[in-house]
């Protein structure tokens, strides 16, 4: 059929396999609305037909393929007319640059602004090909140049993983910032040799009250929160007097007042009561002048984020005036481009400012906070995460408007743990616009991620080779898949990570199309293997506990997440019982909690024979104790140890299916019996520091435990005493 042609050649599928050898088709509304959103119009057999011939002329043509992507070897890559070093657009292993008139000229314009012949070595980068024909015609297309592999972890290590918010020291503002950030990072590389610190998206949310709360729900996903500052580390603040001394000291008794309602009180934390206190704040800090060389300091950092900093600020500054959703703003300021915005931001020029100096502060602290890390002997040091998408009604959603699929929301198909499937609210890239700007916005995420980062995780990392599009106003369960050039977006992620010397951990776990993580594992990005999910699905019919020596090397290791039950619920069953209470659960309880406790026993028989449970079973502590002493055991790159974990926390971060039936990314750590703890208190924490100890003596360094044949029995068990 000519709408399933059409579709296939926009990479959108017009059925899907939710299992093997199970297909279901695509709602003909579905793919006539997606394909709308990329521009082209399938409504009508006549449209279609057009649409099609347009694509063909398009192709016929076009000298080069819409982008060529080469893999460097030694730094430089060659391209000859062959195509044998490269791959075209959609990732296939046909010639680069197939169709070739012979005789055709090359020339590459190099980002650095060089031109060089196309048969010659080219160096890594994102560059322009130019071909000119010997009958007149002359064509351009982006070029991406990147490395086979992605930089690795220096050495294995483990790390803690936290949600910074969640982490109040006695002197953060009634949520955790990047001071605490810092002190954890000292305090766990000199303490206990760890080697990393992973934390949420450190995103900007959306500026104006109320927001939403969840860090993977953005305004911009490229520039930093300031809600994460440490106020009395900016130098500026020293230096405030008189009325603005006597009102910060207002707002530091207030914010203490915040802390203790959280840390003492049982509440929760309140984001919005928190930015209220620092933005008042920074607006008083915002009147002391920059001295000579904190302002040259600035000025670097604005010429070197430009036009993307500039529209961040200048949406914030409107949204304060017009509100946070760019959607419902008077007509001419929904576009970042027209003069009636130009002539906005500069009426509010000085707010547009103050929103610059806010993103340069934050930055300027997420640098010394990666100092610090690597200053305490943490090799990798700060993990960032990056989400999905944006809110549509954000910063980015506003400014990048052309690289993003209107009407769209990114979520996930029906599955056997949401038959109704999801909707994220996220509306994704455009495919095709990605590729007529050489991955441009792309790029600089990448980049600005990567400025105080060693190492990088990608949420929902398959979103690198195919998005679930659902249409507005559509049921999750009808929505498509739309397809990425995965070998571009790859090449263009192993090109930043290479420039940062940064690794990138890939979050794959639910419903990974056949052949992803393998592409992932051959360009060096790790994986994730939470330890409850890791079984052997050879055995289909009850695959049991995959045992330690058959775990992939190149993955992050843990034995949760934040969308996931803490450890000690998990072993206790807490969890099952919680989801009853808010009617998540599908079956009877007494179901779930039978299948939940032999699923866990099944577990602790395993840690039993491999020797990992010295202590015996009915110890929770213990137990808590061998799940790590596991994960150590496999030959994981990475081990990462979720910090409510190490005190006994029993309360999820986020509960998937909720809204306002439970506090979602409000919880601070608390201990087994749900009573908040400082930074201060977790340090200090006997429980803590048991499972560390064990951690730092099972991984000491480099290789610890890297396995040997002669060091493990049939299962893969290690001797403790190593």
């Amino acid at each position: 059929m000519d709408r399933a042609r059409l579709a296939e050649l926009h990479g959108v599928a017009t059925s899907y396999q939710p299992a093997p050898g199970q297909s279901v088709p695509v709602p003909e509304d579905t793919v006539v609305a997606v394909l709308a959103a990329l521009g082209v119009d399938a409504s009508t057999p006549r449209a279609v037909r057009d649409a099609l011939q347009a694509r063909q002329r398009a192709a016929e043509g076009r000298l080069l393929p819409p982008v060529v992507v080469l893999t460097a070897q030694d730094g430089t890559a060659r391209l000859t007319q062959d195509g044998t070093a490269g791959r075209v657009q959609d990732g296939t292993a046909r010639p680069a640059l197939e169709g070739l008139p012979e005789g055709a000229v090359l020339r590459v314009q190099t980002e650095d602004g060089r031109s060089l012949p196309g048969d010659g070595p080219l160096p890594l980068g994102g560059h322009l090909l130019r071909a000119h024909a010997p009958d007149g015609r002359s064509g351009s297309a982006p070029l991406i140049v990147a490395p086979r592999r992605l930089p690795q972890p220096p050495e294995r290590g483990h790390g803690f993983l936290v949600q910074l918010y969640s982490l109040l020291s006695e002197r953060s503002w009634g949520m955790g910032d990047l001071g605490d950030l810092a002190e954890l990072a000292a305090w766990a590389g000199r303490e206990f040799g760890s080697d990393f610190l992973q934390v949420n998206p450190l995103h900007a949310a959306l500026p104006t009250a109320p927001t939403d709360p969840s860090p993977y729900r953005p305004s911009s996903r490229r520039f930093p929160d300031p809600v994460h500052l440490r106020i009395e580390d900016i130098p500026e603040y020293g230096y405030l007097g008189g009325a603005e001394r006597r009102a910060a000291g207002e707002l530091l008794a207030q914010a203490a007042e915040l802390r203790q309602s959280v840390l003492r009180r049982g509440e929760l934390i309140d984001r919005d009561a928190v930015w209220a206190l620092k933005l008042r704040a920074l607006e008083l800090v915002h009147t002391v002048p920059l001295s000579p060389g904190r302002r040259a300091a600035y000025c670097e950092f604005l010429a070197a984020q430009g036009q993307a900093l500039d529209d961040h600020a200048t949406f914030n500054a409107l949204a304060e005036v017009h509100g946070g959703d760019w959607r419902r703003w008077p007509g001419a300021l929904k576009d970042p481009r027209s003069a009636r915005t130009a002539r906005a931001r500069g009426e509010l020029l000085e707010r547009v400012d103050f929103h610059c100096r806010l993103a340069w502060l934050t930055d300027a602290q997420l640098a010394a906070a990666q100092r610090t890390a690597r200053d305490a002997g943490m090799r990798t040091g700060l993990v960032h995460d990056l989400a999905v998408g944006v809110h549509p009604g954000g910063s980015d959603a506003w400014s990048q408007q052309d690289a993003l699929a209107a009407g769209m929301s990114v979520g996930a198909p029906p599955d056997a743990f949401n038959s109704r499937g999801q909707d994220w609210g996220l509306p994704p890239w455009r495919p095709d616009a990605l590729r007529a700007t050489g991955y441009a916005p792309y790029r600089e995420l990448l980049r600005s991620l990567f400025r105080h980062a060693g190492a990088l995780r990608i949420d929902h990392v398959m979103g690198l080779f195919r998005l679930w599009w659902v249409p507005e106003g559509q049921e999750p369960g009808r929505g498509t898949y739309v397809r990425y050039d995965a070998e571009a977006m790859l090449g263009v992620l192993a090109l930043e990570a290479h420039r940062a010397g940064a690794a990138v951990i890939g979050e794959d776990l639910g419903t990974v199309e056949p052949g992803v993580r393998e592409a992932l594992d051959g360009r060096g990005v790790l994986g994730t293997s939470v330890l409850w999910f890791e079984r052997d699905y050879q055995q289909p019919r009850h695959p049991a506990p995959l045992p330690p020596h058959r775990w992939r090397a190149g993955c992050l290791a843990t034995a949760t997440t934040h969308d996931l039950p803490s450890t000690a619920a998990r072993l206790t069953g807490d969890h099952v019982v919680l989801r009853h209470r808010l009617g998540l659960l599908a079956r009877p309880l007494a179901v779930e909690q039978r299948e939940d406790a032999k699923a866990v026993a099944e577990w602790l028989a395993l840690f039993g024979r491999l020797g990992l449970l010295p202590e015996g079973p009915g110890d929770e502590e213990a137990a808590v104790r061998a799940v790590h002493r596991f994960l150590l055991s496999t030959p994981a790159r990475m081990v990462g140890i979720w910090l409510p974990d190490a005190v006994g926390d029993r309360r999820p971060q986020n509960l998937p299916g909720t809204w306002d039936e439970y506090p979602n990314w409000r919880l601070p750590v608390a201990d087994a019996g749900g009573r908040p703890l400082s930074l201060e208190e977790l340090a200090a924490s006997p429980r803590l520091h048991a499972l560390m100890e064990e951690v730092r003596r099972l991984c000491p360094g480099a290789g610890a435990m890297e396995a040997t044949p002669d060091a493990r029995g049939p299962e893969g068990s290690v001797n403790l005493s190593s």
